[in-house]
């Protein structure tokens, strides 16, 4: 993508150089492989969480369930890619029922940690495990990542801090730039 001045972005950073994943496979809400080629043709924005996430996650989804149409109509490829940070308890099914309450259009893909770890950090994101046995919460990232086509990471939406609520990514200024990136593309 190359550009003869910066786009004028509300929430988001474009990359001078696109870069494609690296290969990777795991699994999406229905056990069928999501690899490299799943984002063949297709933006994806992906956001990284658990099922178990008490705010950022279930907030996340349903902006993003709400932004979706919207989002539809600047490509009729795209796809929203909830990715989990929790395999132990976010099972297939899990996933599935958890995805389906907001989006069943939305993927819901997760990994064992061997291959999920390299893949969240490929596009950006950072998780942990925090607390012990059974009973632990998942910190993780709240920005999301837009894909190209091509495959390749080409923005990073960042969330903004409001005093007193969840940092968060305002629809309004994400399907703004959405347009811009994708209008802009080539």
């Amino acid at each position: 993508m190359t550009q003869s001045r910066p786009l004028d972005l509300a929430t988001s950073y474009v990359f001078d150089q696109p870069r494609a994943l690296a290969p990777f496979t795991l699994a999406d809400q229905y056990g069928n492989q999501f690899t490299n080629q799943s984002l063949q043709g297709k933006w994806s924005l992906f956001f990284i969480g658990y099922t178990a996430c008490p705010d950022v996650c279930p907030t996340t989804l349903n902006k993003l369930a709400a932004a979706y149409p919207k989002l539809q109509k600047i490509s009729d490829t795209f796809q929203v890619v909830f990715v989990s940070a929790d395999p132990k308890r976010d099972t297939q099914i899990k996933r599935l029922d958890y995805i389906n309450f907001f989006n069943k259009e939305f993927k819901a893909v997760s990994a064992e940690h061997t291959e999920l770890f390299p893949f969240s950090r490929d596009l950006g994101f950072v998780y942990a495990m925090v607390g012990e046995d059974s009973d632990y919460q998942v910190d993780h990232s709240a920005s999301y990542v837009l894909v190209s086509p091509r495959g390749e990471k080409t923005a990073v939406f960042k969330t903004k801090p409001t005093p007193g609520q969840l940092p968060q990514i305002i629809n309004s200024e994400l399907i703004s730039d959405v347009n811009k990136i994708v209008s802009t593309w080539h």
